[in-house]
C-alpha cells in the first residue's frame, strides 16, 4: 500500500475531491469543501508527519482499531474519532481500503442535507454549482 494506491481508492469513491493541506498532506473530502463537504482521510505526501494515513473510523471503530499494533490516536482528532497508521502495513490492504470506505460513509451520513443535495446532482450540475459556489466566496474574499 502506498499514497497511489490510497488516491486510487478514494478517488473511486463518490464526489470525493482532494486537496493538499497543512504543507504536506493530502487530504480526501466527502464533496468540495467549498460546499460544505468534509474531510475524511490524508496521506502524507513527504513522510515528515507523524504516520502514513489518518483517516476517521467513528466511535464504535476507534478503540478497536488502538488496539494493533502501528495504530495510534491522530493528533488534534482523536476526539473525533481519527486514527493514524505509522506505517502501512498497520493493516492489510483490503483493511484500509475497507476502512477509507467506512470513513467516507461515516462523514456523509453527517454532511447538512445542503450539501448532500448538491452531491446528489448529476456531476455537471454539481461541478457547475461549486463553481459558483467557488466564485462567490472569490468575490467576498476580496
Amino acid at each position: 500500500m502506498d499514497n497511489e494506491r490510497i488516491r486510487e481508492i478514494c478517488l473511486k469513491l463518490p464526489a470525493v475531491t482532494e486537496t493538499v493541506g497543512w504543507g504536506h498532506h493530502l487530504v480526501y473530502w466527502v464533496g468540495d469543501r467549498d460546499i460544505g463537504g468534509k474531510m475524511f482521510a490524508s496521506t502524507d505526501l513527504d513522510g515528515s508527519g507523524v504516520g502514513v494515513l489518518a483517516f476517521h473510523c467513528g466511535a464504535e471503530r476507534f478503540h478497536e482499531l488502538l488496539e494493533k499494533d502501528g495504530i495510534r490516536p491522530t493528533p488534534y482528532s482523536a476526539k473525533f474519532f481519527w486514527v493514524t497508521l505509522e506505517r502501512w502495513d498497520a493493516l492489510r490492504p483490503r483493511e484500509i481500503e475497507e476502512e477509507l470506505k467506512l470513513s467516507y460513509a461515516l462523514i456523509y451520513e453527517k454532511l447538512p442535507k445542503k450539501t448532500k443535495t448538491v452531491l446528489a446532482l448529476p456531476e455537471k450540475e454539481r461541478e457547475k454549482v461549486i463553481r459558483e459556489r467557488k466564485r462567490l466566496l472569490k468575490t467576498k474574499s476580496r
